[in-house]
């Protein structure tokens, strides 16, 4: 989910459409305005028995904040969870949900002024992880995760909790869903077999070529790409908002490198120029904000996404006709893949380990995931096998499973394959880990080099990776602005940390 929101810059990218998201991430659900409250108390009280030695512990209230679309049966649900695990923790929770495109501005008001609450989201590309992190908004884990979060450890492929180490320690619970990233081209089913279009041969960019052309003449007035795509460079980058500056995902020596001063660059951008220059592109492709709801027209060929298992599946479900993909790359783990949905323990909570045990318990209950995931039972969806179920259409309440704990604990659809979770699992366990996985640059002392190159790239990045100008004439100029910039300095700091966090392991 954490590059579907996006969009296509760098090595975020999905594709720009929106249509784009897969059950790894859920769907935005319907979910209800926060309101501020104050954490409930914690402590042991003298039992009334005639011994006077007994001790109970008190029930506590934790705040969570989470992202989504608050729905109207919100205080239903929480009040069926706090019935189902106040028994079992001693301790109830206060859902609290901010819709998306607030998230983010209000969490990081929330963190300043210090209102107490206990657990939130964060994520990549929402109320930031790693900067809140590393700036101690966030609790601790580790003991935790040792104790009252064991059996949320036990559930997660190593590399979740490896990859979104900050300083060598961890700060939040990644969902447990999709660990790597997969890039495809995803191809529209209805003219590659309208036209016989062979799909077996396509590995790389430059094999698209003779299926662009059969469209592009059998299709007037149709793209065969209907917008920007994300590429796929075979490097590993530090810094996400730096595409140009990586390693190679085969190196030994970890020594970084100018990216787009590489032949792979070279020959990615020569080809989108020739892709562009043939109309395979829409005109305006650089400029174009929205590329339109051309999953709904089919008035595409092929795009690029990120895949999962099953994703085939879900493409042509929400499509309405059939859609397929072939891999780009084989699954790699990289450090923004496995930080693209989490859960944090706010610094400042009167209650860590209560809140750990409420998230532990997502991770291992899966009666309490699916009845946050979904609902009650009855009133919001209906089980049709043991495993399965559907949605009641309007039934009062959406909540994004790809949010919050094990995911691979959830109810199917009706319509999944049975062997959905296994397939995730072994997705999982398949993936190659990039080179820089748990590494976390400190960029505090080339912050302003930093904003001159992000200045740099943005002048010339859709230009440049749309095929609109010609990379001959114009890469060498940008690179040469690059270094102007203050390339050489931001490669040499990083150089230097990437090199002691090696030592450091």
């Amino acid at each position: 989910m954490d590059r579907v929101k996006k969009g296509w810059m760098g090595t975020t990218a999905v594709l720009l459409t929106a249509s784009l998201l897969a059950a790894g991430c859920g769907s935005k659900g319907n979910e209800e305005k926060p309101s501020a409250s104050a954490n409930g108390s914690q402590g042991a009280s003298p039992s009334a028995s005639a011994s006077g030695s007994a001790k109970t512990e008190e029930n506590v209230n934790l705040v969570w904040y989470t992202i989504g679309t608050p729905p109207k049966d919100l205080k239903k649900v929480n009040d069926a969870v706090n019935d189902y695990i106040k028994d079992k923790i001693h301790a109830t929770v206060e859902m609290k949900l901010l819709d998306w495109g607030d998230y983010s501005q209000k969490m990081q008001i929330i963190i300043a002024s210090g209102e107490p609450y206990d657990i939130a989201f964060t994520s990549s590309w929402a109320n930031d992880y790693f900067g809140n992190a590393k700036k101690g908004a966030f609790y601790e884990l580790d003991g935790l995760l040792e104790k009252e979060g064991k059996g949320a450890k036990e559930a997660l492929n190593p590399a979740f909790l490896e990859g979104t180490k900050v300083n060598g320690h961890n700060y939040g619970l990644p969902t447990n869903k999709e660990l790597p990233q997969q890039r495809v081209f995803r191809f529209n089913k209805t003219l590659v077999d309208k036209y016989k279009l062979d799909l077996s041969q396509v590995k790389t960019i430059q094999d698209l070529e003779p299926l662009l052309k059969t469209v592009k003449e059998n299709e007037p007035g149709l793209n065969p790409i209907p917008g920007k795509i994300a590429e796929f460079l075979p490097f590993d980058l530090p810094i996400n908002d730096l595409p140009f500056i990586g390693v190679p995902l085969d190196t030994k020596e970890y020594k970084l490198i100018n990216v787009w001063d590489t032949p792979e660059a070279m020959s990615y951008l020569e080809t989108v120029h020739k892709y562009y220059q043939a109309g395979y592109f829409p005109k305006d492709v650089a400029t174009q904000t929205d590329a339109g709801d051309y999953f709904k027209t089919g008035k595409w060929l092929v795009d690029v996404a990120d895949a999962q298992p099953y994703a085939d599946n879900l493409w042509s479900n929400d499509a309405g006709y059939g859609v397929v993909s072939v891999p780009m790359q084989d699954p790699i783990t990289f450090n923004w893949s496995v930080a693209g949905s989490l859960q944090a323990i706010n610094a400042k909570s009167k209650h860590p380990e209560k809140a750990m045990e409420f998230l532990n318990l997502l991770y291992t209950d899966a009666n309490l995931v699916n009845l946050i995931d979904f609902g009650i039972e009855g009133v919001h969806y209906k089980k049709t096998g043991e495993q399965s179920k559907d949605a009641i259409p309007d039934s009062g309440y959406g909540f994004p499973a790809f949010t919050t704990g094990n995911m691979m604990l959830t109810y199917l659809n009706t319509n999944d394959p049975a062997d959905k979770w296994e397939k995730f699992k072994e997705f999982n366990d398949s993936a190659t880990s990039a080179p820089l996985l748990g590494f976390q640059a400190d960029t505090s002392s080339i912050t302003t080099e930093i904003a001159n190159l992000k200045n740099a790239k943005d002048s010339t990045y859709n230009a440049l990776f749309s095929g609109t100008i010609d990379p001959k004439d114009n890469l060498p100029k940008v690179n040469k602005k690059l270094k102007d910039s203050g390339l050489d300095k931001v490669m040499a700091e990083l150089q230097k940390q990437i090199d002691a966090w090696r030592a450091s392991k």
